[in-house]
C-alpha cells in the first residue's frame, strides 16, 4: 500500500473527534477542481511518504489523545490491502473513517460486511449521470448511484458532500442530487478553493467560484430533501 502522507491531527476530518488523516496515493477520477494532484497522480515523491510501520507506531503512541482515524486519498477503495489497514486500525481500537469517491461499491459493501468502517464520507462531484468525460473518460454511474444506496441503507454514520464549482454544480443539478439522496442524514456543500488543482487550465477565464449568496441559495435547493445540509 502506498501511503501518500499524514495529517496528525485534526479537528474538522472526522465529525466529533480529533482524528489523524491516512492519505492513501492513486485515484480512478481525474477531477480538474481535485485539490491533491499529487495523491491523485500516484506520485511516488509525495511529501511525507510513509512506511506502513512508520503509521502503526505513531498511531499506536497517539493512543488515549487521537479518537479516531481517517482514511483518505486519492481514493482508498483502489488498494487491495484496504480491509487489512481497516482491521489493524480497528484492532487498536480506533475508529475508522472512510473517504470514497464512491466508484467501488463492492469494496464498500466489503468494509461494511466486517464491521471495519464507522463513517463513511462519500463525494458526489456532479450528477452521477453527468461524470463523464470530465470527472472520468467513462465512467459507470451505476456504481456510484449504488455506493449511495448502500450508504444510506448499511453505514453506522455517514455524510455526502459536494464540492460546488461551476460549470459542474448549478441549481439544476444540485436539485437533482438532493433528489438522488433524499432523506440522507448530513449533507455538505463545500466552498470551491482555485488553488492547487489538477488540471488548472480547466478554469482560466472561467467564473468557477459560487459567491456567499450563491452557496446559501444551493442550500435552500438541497435543505427540503436531506435531514441537515451545511455550507462548509
Amino acid at each position: 500500500m502506498q501511503l501518500g502522507g499524514i495529517q496528525k491531527n485534526s479537528l474538522i476530518d472526522y465529525p466529533g473527534k480529533l482524528s489523524c488523516v491516512l492519505f492513501l496515493s492513486g485515484c480512478n477520477f481525474d477531477c480538474p477542481f481535485c485539490h491533491n494532484p499529487e495523491l491523485a497522480r500516484g506520485c511516488r515523491d509525495c511529501p511525507a511518504l510513509l512506511k506502513e510501520d512508520g503509521v502503526f507506531d505513531f498511531l499506536e503512541d497517539r493512543k488515549g489523545f487521537l479518537d479516531g482515524v481517517v482514511i483518505s486519498g486519492g481514493e482508498p477503495t483502489l488498494h487491495h490491502d484496504l480491509t487489512e489497514l481497516c482491521r489493524r486500525i480497528k484492532s487498536m481500537g480506533y475508529p475508522v473513517k472512510l473517504d470514497t469517491n464512491g466508484s467501488r461499491p463492492e469494496a464498500i459493501g466489503n468494509l461494511l460486511d466486517q464491521g471495519l468502517v464507522d463513517y463513511i464520507a462519500m463525494d458526489i462531484k456532479t450528477d452521477p449521470l453527468q461524470y463523464e468525460p470530465w470527472i472520468r473518460r467513462t465512467c459507470d454511474p451505476g456504481a456510484i448511484l449504488a455506493s449511495i444506496r448502500m450508504i444510506m441503507e448499511r453505514a453506522p454514520a455517514y455524510e455526502f458532500r459536494t464540492t460546488c464549482v461551476k460549470p459542474f454544480i448549478n441549481d439544476v443539478i444540485i436539485e437533482q442530487i438532493a433528489r438522488t439522496i433524499r432523506g440522507a442524514t448530513r449533507y455538505a456543500l463545500q466552498h470551491f478553493e482555485d488553488g492547487h488543482l489538477l488540471h488548472p487550465e480547466f478554469f482560466r477565464n472561467r467564473d468557477s467560484r459560487f459567491s456567499e449568496t450563491e452557496m446559501a441559495r444551493l442550500k435552500d435547493i438541497v435543505t427540503p430533501y436531506v435531514r441537515s445540509c451545511v455550507i462548509r
